[in-house]
């Protein structure tokens, strides 16, 4: 592929490794230590990056070394405290991350597409049946030809990354710091197709609001997890193991086990809403609020629909006898239907762009909205980490997951509803029954991925949101 570096295809190490006291200076060539100082390490190496992750909220934001005080004590080396989180970090790992795909599975790839088996147009034009076949040709053979994925790479690497293990389970994701007098955490979490790339646009806007219009004290550390399964997180190697109740827990110890931060708030679409509305029905000590696109609630039990609420059912109806294929078939048969998918390139782009087309206001254009370049890096993630199957898992696990559900939520809860977002959230009154909601927006533009949409109109929204609950 264009740009394609064949001096260096070697693996990225994505298995954590125990920390050691001890100072690697970093070099030029060393990529972790690259990431290192892109999380704010000016000096040291893996283990004053690592203090920088988080070891440094425990102890008023000073750095942690080896013959570096503490307040209050002498020079004696690392505290009680210190060693105490250093445990947890010999047990969860945070290792910086580089993003590297080896120069054979593009090769493979390459190869893939162009031995690409395409399917008879149906009788039906564009897209009415599906993905149309001109589109995908036309895709397909950019991605072949002129789409740059080691580009993509160096974009993806511009962002601080660490990988962690919680209990087991290997989670990806990227760390930013804020700049501004007190950022604030926040977690983002994607759903399906996306993945982490689709939230970066929000980083600068949510991290340095100062340089993009806005208040340097409404800035964010920002955090941005893979899901289990995803990209370059491990999949869940329990059955039932993949649903919003466990990669809460998982997230909650992420947030404050693994970075330190006492208390955050947390956004997200799709799977990462259900998520993020599980942190905070589970783990209200820790979580300050929720911002979400839509919440999923229902009439009250005994009283008459509204004239709104039964508009709201038909129209729901109408989505999932016209898109709700996708899921029926994700939730019963995961497995069948990655063996077609993981095997081919263009099916893959096929299921993945479809849903980027079909559920973005893009007004039937898919590139109104996404790029080529943008398609392709997320449909290249799915395809080089052989995703595609594991990111099923939710759908098929969630259905089976027989746990208690939360009564109301008291955690503060914001909803931005975007026109074309998938018909989820019905009239106020039902979600205000099971929710605190303190914040309830109607957007003017945008769909079912608002970080990639609308990241300005999104990260505005996150900062009115959680400005009076910092």
């Amino acid at each position: 592929m264009p740009g394609e570096d064949r001096q260096n295809p070697a693996v990225p190490a994505t298995s954590p490794k125990k920390i050691t006291l001890r100072e690697e200076r970093p070099t030029a060539h060393d990529a972790r230590s690259a990431a290192a100082g892109r999380c704010g390490a000016s000096g040291g190496g893996q283990i004053w990056a690592i203090c920088r992750v988080g070891v440094f909220r425990f102890n008023q934001r000073v750095p942690l070394r080896r013959g570096v005080s503490t307040p209050g004590r002498k020079r004696r080396g690392l505290n009680k405290e210190a060693y105490r989180i250093l445990e947890v970090f010999e047990a969860m790992g945070p290792e910086p991350f580089t993003v590297q795909v080896p120069v054979e599975v593009l090769d493979d790839l390459r190869s893939r597409l162009a031995r690409t088996r395409w399917p008879d147009r149906l009788p039906y034009p564009g897209w009415a049946a599906g993905a149309d076949i001109g589109y995908l040709r036309e895709l397909v053979a950019y991605w072949a030809s002129r789409f740059d994925w080691r580009a993509q790479e160096r974009h993806l690497n511009s962002f601080a990354q660490f990988t962690a293990d919680i209990d087991g389970q290997r989670v990806h994701f990227v760390h930013q710091r804020g700049r501004g007098p007190d950022p604030f955490p926040l977690v983002l979490t994607h759903g399906w197709p996306g993945s982490f790339a689709e939230l970066l646009k929000l980083v600068p806007l949510l991290t340095d609001p100062a340089s993009h219009g806005g208040d340097a004290r409404d800035s964010f550390d920002v955090v941005i997890p893979s899901l289990p399964g995803y990209a370059f997180s491990a999949p869940p190697a329990a059955p039932g193991a993949a649903t919003a109740r466990t990669w809460a827990g998982l997230w909650a110890r992420l947030m404050t086990e693994c970075l330190g931060y006492p208390r955050f708030g947390a956004q997200g679409q799709d799977i990462g809403a259900a998520v993020s509305i599980q942190l905070a029905a589970a783990h209200p000590g820790v979580v300050a609020g929720v911002h979400v696109p839509g919440v999923v609630a229902f009439p009250p039990a005994g009283q008459p629909v509204s004239a709104d609420g039964q508009a709201f059912l038909a129209r729901q109806q109408r989505w999932r006898d016209a898109e709700g294929g996708y899921a029926h078939l994700q939730a019963t048969r995961p497995q069948t239907l990655a063996c077609g998918l993981a095997d081919s390139p263009a099916g893959l782009a096929a299921w993945i762009v479809e849903k980027f087309r079909a559920w973005s206001d893009c007004e039937g254009d898919v590139e109104r909205r996404f790029s080529k370049d943008e398609l392709l890096t997320t449909v290249t993630l799915y395809w080089v980490t052989g995703a595609i199957g594991s990111s099923f898992l939710f759908y098929h696990d969630s259905q089976l997951d027989r746990g208690p559900r939360p009564g109301r939520v008291e955690v503060p809860v914001g909803v931005a509803l975007f026109p074309k977002e998938n018909p989820v959230t019905g009239p106020r009154e039902w979600a205000e029954a099971a929710y605190n909601i303190t914040r309830w927006t109607q957007m003017p533009r945008g769909g079912h991925f608002p970080a990639a949409e609308e990241p300005g109109l999104l990260a505005g929204e996150l900062r009115e949101f959680f400005r009076p609950l910092r």
